[in-house]
């Protein structure tokens, strides 16, 4: 992971404020399309980039669960018998702070959807070849519109580089101040690294912490992830001879085991959580 300073093509998105291209014709119909930007974030959820039209077409890119959605229509008509919607998942993970980069080539029905030089091809349901979309493209979430559909999504929050759209270059606009984000949130010209660092174990390693001495209280928080449904996360002798505690998964599910030893009930055990790895 680099740390890029301010000057670079690259934009931090707080989870709120959201990027508007607004088109110059207020209607975009296209035929063909190349929609290309690279970003780093850690959350799971959250809407890269939104247009619709008042025909009922639209284009989504988003997160959802760490993995990349392209939803796309590009139309359907009100008797049922053309149905345009089209959703495409690809990759998973991708909530690590790294670097991942996005193009989406369309010519009419045919997509070339690419995830880090891993290209998906596929074709559009329905049988219309151009996309019309109305007034703007949004970058970083979707317009408010009192739609639930839009209420109901979050925006993106991390860092994006290089963004283009169909030529045109929409990082370099926003800092000449050619594009107007809404007036929710902050818009910055530099990618704030995140103040937690992750740490990998294998089967062998460990991370050795020292306690604190003449303190009657244990707090311990984490994040974590695994692909193994059985391991030990953490471990932890309490003073003079008292006991232990240990957290584990155990067939895919959180433990807490509390070992006291000068009480007549002497362990407790709690378990929460399924299929966790």
């Amino acid at each position: 992971m680099g740390c890029y300073e301010e000057g670079t093509d690259v934009i931090n998105f707080d989870g709120h404020v959201v990027l508007p291209y607004r088109f110059r014709n207020k209607k975009m119909k296209t035929l063909k399309d190349v929609i290309s930007l690279k970003f780093k974030t850690s959350e799971s959820e959250g809407v890269i980039f939104h247009g619709e039209g008042q025909q009922g077409d639209y284009i989504t890119l988003e997160l959802k669960k760490a993995k990349l959605v392209l939803s796309l229509n590009l139309g359907s008509n009100q008797l049922g018998s053309i149905y345009g919607h089209t959703s495409v998942m690809t990759g998973s993970l991708l909530d690590d702070h790294h670097w991942h980069s996005i193009i989406i080539e369309r010519h009419g029905r045919n997509i070339n959807l690419t995830l880090d030089r891993h290209m998906q091809h596929f074709r559009t349901n329905g049988e219309f070849d151009y996309l019309d979309l109305d007034y703007e493209i949004t970058f970083g979430g979707m317009p408010f519109s009192g739609k639930p559909s839009s209420n109901s999504r979050k925006n993106f929050k991390g860092c994006m580089e290089s963004i283009n759209y169909n030529g045109n270059n929409i990082t370099d606009l926003a800092k000449r101040k050619k594009l107007e984000p809404s007036n929710v949130g902050n818009l910055s010209f530099s990618c704030v690294e995140p103040q937690t660092v992750p740490v990998f174990f294998n089967a062998t390693s460990y991370l050795e912490v020292p306690g604190r001495p003449s303190q009657d209280l244990f707090s311990v928080s984490f994040l974590f992830r695994t692909w193994n449904p059985n391991g030990l996360l953490v471990f932890s002798n309490f003073a003079d001879d008292l006991g232990n505690v240990e957290i584990d998964t155990s067939e895919g599910k959180v433990s807490v085991h509390i070992n006291v030893t000068q009480v007549k009930k002497n362990r407790i055990d709690i378990s929460s959580g399924k299929w966790v790895f």
